[in-house]
């Protein structure tokens, strides 16, 4: 009865994609502009693979995408109507909910964030910080340190500025820093620093990574769209981990300075890491969310002084786009 049943299932989402397929391509390509959270990068693959192989042609859509960088405000740009989708992160859109602004997450990336501690060789965990210096940015201030700090009983005493350069971590055995696995680490492998790297999220940090933002009133006038556009970038990640080549084209067109080395150091950090096929995903399929990680991170939000606590934080996302998805790794 079981198995008749998940066939009937697998039967209606199979017949349901095939009808938006079909009505895309009954209709003029609707333009649409994708803005990036970063300069172009691994971590964009996904994306770049959708516009490189057609995929988000198949859709009706013809998109393309703005690159973003370190002076670029997303969420700004985003609400002025200057972009239809935005690349994002979970506090961000909570934080502008509760400061009135309309945005919602229709979809994921990652099923957990990137950001992470890089260590010297005699550091067992990510608990094992309480004598070391740790550097921290402006923006991990406000989002990932608070929890840290909570989790182990660190203090703000121990922390130092991060400015984005190594030199420091190099130097000093007795620091630690936030990190990307796809960008610090490659540069200390580089340099023949031997560090190691702990992921926030497997100790219990919930956000998820490079999220898929847009407006409220899109979900509401252009539901199908948004559901066109959620269902060709998991289509685009399935095709990336698959062979990215076509995606890392288009990402060193954007960015010049993103070498072939780093881009194969970084998806093999994502592979690793099951960042795009692990956890929900493996069981639902790429791009999954659920109300319960969406709690987890308003619980986490509120217990750490980021968020208040009578925040409709129900409006930050929404799980009708991808619920029947089921882009399976």
């Amino acid at each position: 009865m079981n198995k008749r049943t998940s066939l009937i299932r697998m039967s209606v989402a199979i017949f349901g994609m095939l009808a938006l397929q079909a009505s895309s391509l009954a209709r003029a390509e609707d333009k649409v502009t994708l803005l990036s959270n970063w300069y172009a990068q691994a971590e964009h693959g996904g994306f770049y693979q959708a516009v490189a192989k057609g995929i988000y042609k198949k859709y009706g859509m013809d998109v393309s995408i703005k690159m973003g960088g370190p002076q670029v405000n997303n969420m700004q740009i985003l609400v002025a109507g200057q972009a239809d989708f935005s690349m994002g992160y979970d506090f961000t859109v909570m934080k502008g909910v509760e400061q009135g602004l309309p945005l919602v997450t229709v979809g994921t990336s990652f099923q957990s964030d990137l950001q992470g501690m890089m260590t010297h060789d005699d550091v067992g965990s990510l608990g094992g910080l309480k004598n070391k210096t740790i550097l921290v940015a402006g923006s991990g201030q406000s989002s990932w340190w608070p929890w840290l700090k909570s989790k182990f009983a660190y203090t703000d005493a121990q922390t130092k500025a991060y400015t984005f350069n190594l030199q420091p971590f190099f130097a000093d055995p007795n620091i630690a820093q936030q990190a990307y696995p796809s960008s610090e680490l490659f540069q200390a492998d580089k340099a023949g620093v031997k560090s190691k790297f702990f992921l926030f999220a497997n100790d219990g940090y919930p956000p998820y990574g490079t999220t898929i933002i847009t407006l409220q009133k899109t979900v509401a006038q252009k539901p199908e769209l948004v559901q066109r556009f959620v269902q060709a970038t998991a289509e685009g990640w399935k095709s990336y981990l698959e062979d990215p080549a076509p995606g890392n084209a288009l990402i060193k067109q954007d960015n010049k300075n993103m070498s072939d080395e780093q881009l194969a150091y970084a998806l093999n950090k994502l592979k690793e890491l099951k960042v795009v096929t692990g956890g929900d995903a493996a069981k639902y399929g790429i791009g999954t969310m659920t109300d319960e990680r969406w709690k987890k991170t308003y619980d986490t939000m509120v217990a750490t002084g980021l968020l208040k606590a009578d925040t409709d934080y129900r409006k930050a996302y929404t799980t009708r786009f991808v619920k029947d998805m089921h882009v399976m790794p």
